[in-house]
C-alpha cells in the first residue's frame, strides 16, 4: 500500500520534485481562513490504515505550526498509521541554552510538541551546536540528512581552485566534511560576537589565499553579518571575489542585499530563495523512505 504524501507548505517547486522522487500519493487537503481569520483544514483522502509524509517546511514556524497540529491529529482521527514530517528547515534550534534567568529555552518545547503528535522526522544539517544529536531532544524517529556532499559536488562543479573557510569553530564541521569531500584544503577563522548583529573575524593566516577561490561555508545564514565580516577580512588580503554557500538561506532584513554586493551567493533548496541553486529533493525522499520502512 503506498503512503500519502500532503503538502501543508507553500513551497510547490520543492514539494513537486519530492512527490516524484517518492513512491507515494499525493493527498488531498483544504486549507483556507474562517472570516475570523482561523485555519480550516479538511483532508479529502481516505488515509485510514496508511503510512503518511507531511511535507511542512518549518521556515518561520509559528505561521505553520497549528495548520501542522491540526494535520496531524485529524489524520490520526481518521485511522492513519505513520506520521512522517518532512521539514528540510529545523527551527528552534539554535535556542539551546539559557542565558538570562527566566529565558525559554523553546528548543526544548518545540521538540515535545512535535515529538508527542509526530511519528518520524527528516530534516537536513539542524543547528546541533550544544546538543550531540536530534535524539538529545527528540523523543520521535528522525534521520539527518546532510547537505555535505551535495555541496562539495556544486562546488566540484562550478569553482576553480577553491578554497573552503569557516567564519567560526562552530561551522567547522561542515566545512572541513564538504572539503574532505571536494577534496580541497580549508581554513576556520575566529569569531568573537559583541552582539546580534556586531562580530568581528580574524584574518586568515593562510599566505597562499590569493591564489585560490575562497568559498565560504556555514549552516545558516541569517543577519549575514558573519559572512560580511569575512568577506571583508579576505577582501584586506586581496583574495577574488568569493562564494559563499549556506544550507540554511534566511536572509533577515537586508542580509542578502548587504551580502550579494560583495560576494555570490549559493544556497540549498531548504528554504525558498532566489539564490537556491543545490537541489536536495532526492536525498531528502531517500531518506523518508528509510525512515517509513524502519518504522513499518
Amino acid at each position: 500500500m503506498l503512503p500519502i504524501i500532503f503538502n501543508l507548505d507553500s513551497d510547490p517547486s520543492l514539494f513537486s520534485s519530492l512527490a516524484s522522487a517518492l513512491p507515494a500519493k499525493m493527498g488531498e487537503l483544504e486549507q483556507r481562513r474562517f472570516p475570523d481569520n482561523e485555519n480550516y483544514l479538511r483532508v479529502n483522502s481516505d488515509c485510514q490504515g496508511k503510512d503518511i509524509f507531511i511535507f511542512c517546511n518549518l521556515f518561520r514556524p509559528d505561521d505553520k505550526i497549528l495548520r501542522l497540529i491540526f494535520l496531524t491529529d485529524t489524520l490520526k482521527a481518521m485511522g492513519a498509521n505513520k506520521l512522517v514530517l518532512i521539514t528540510p528547515y529545523l527551527p528552534y534550534m539554535r535556542q539551546d541554552k539559557q542565558f538570562l534567568s527566566g529565558e525559554c529555552v523553546s528548543s526544548k518545547p518545540f521538540s515535545k510538541l512535535l515529538s508527542s503528535y509526530l511519528d518520524g522526522l527528516i530534516t537536513m544539517d539542524p543547528h546541533l551546536h550544544r546538543y550531540h544529536a536530534l535524539d538529545d531532544i527528540y523523543t520521535l524517529h528522525s534521520k539527518v540528512v546532510s547537505a555535505a556532499p551535495l555541496i562539495a559536488h556544486w562546488i566540484e562543479q562550478h569553482i576553480p581552485n577553491p578554497i573552503l573557510i569557516g567564519p567560526d569553530i562552530e561551522s567547522e564541521q561542515w566545512v572541513s566534511q564538504v572539503a574532505t569531500l571536494a577534496k580541497a584544503p580549508y581554513e576556520i577563522l575566529n569569531k568573537i560576537r559583541h552582539g546580534d548583529k556586531d562580530v568581528e573575524i580574524s584574518t586568515p593566516s593562510n599566505s597562499d589565499l590569493q591564489h585560490k577561490t575562497p568559498v565560504l561555508v556555514d549552516d545558516i545564514i541569517s543577519s549575514g553579518r558573519t559572512m560580511i565580516e569575512t568577506v571583508k577580512r579576505l577582501q584586506e588580503q586581496g583574495m577574488k571575489k568569493p562564494t559563499c554557500i549556506g544550507v540554511h538561506g534566511i536572509f533577515s532584513g537586508e542580509a542578502y542585499q548587504a551580502l550579494a554586493a560583495i560576494a555570490d551567493i549559493v544556497t540549498t533548496e531548504c528554504i525558498p530563495h532566489p539564490s537556491n541553486r543545490i537541489e536536495i529533493a532526492q536525498p531528502i525522499a531517500d531518506a523518508a523512505n528509510e525512515l517509513l520502512n524502519e518504522l513499518t
